[in-house]
């Protein structure tokens, strides 16, 4: 079974992440995740980090990688 990125033309775009923004460098259907390498359609993707340049599936994950990065976060 296939899912809806494999197959003729379904490739993995390579993204520059901006602030509140992004920029398609080579075009895709998809990014991964930075975290767990989920497949995120470009048009459902909402969260990054400008700083890592990294995708993120949800803000869940989006959280988790921040926390790793940046341990003393967890005290606040």
């Amino acid at each position: 079974m296939m899912n809806r990125f494999e197959g003729p033309g379904a490739r993995e775009a390579r993204i520059r992440y901006l602030d509140g923004d992004f920029q398609i460098v080579s075009p895709g259907a998809f990014v991964r995740c930075a975290v767990t390498a989920e497949a995120i359609p470009i048009d459902e993707l909402k969260y990054w980090s400008v700083a890592r340049q990294e995708a993120y599936a949800d803000c869940a994950v989006s959280l988790e990688r921040e926390l790793e990065a940046h341990p003393e976060l967890r005290k606040r």
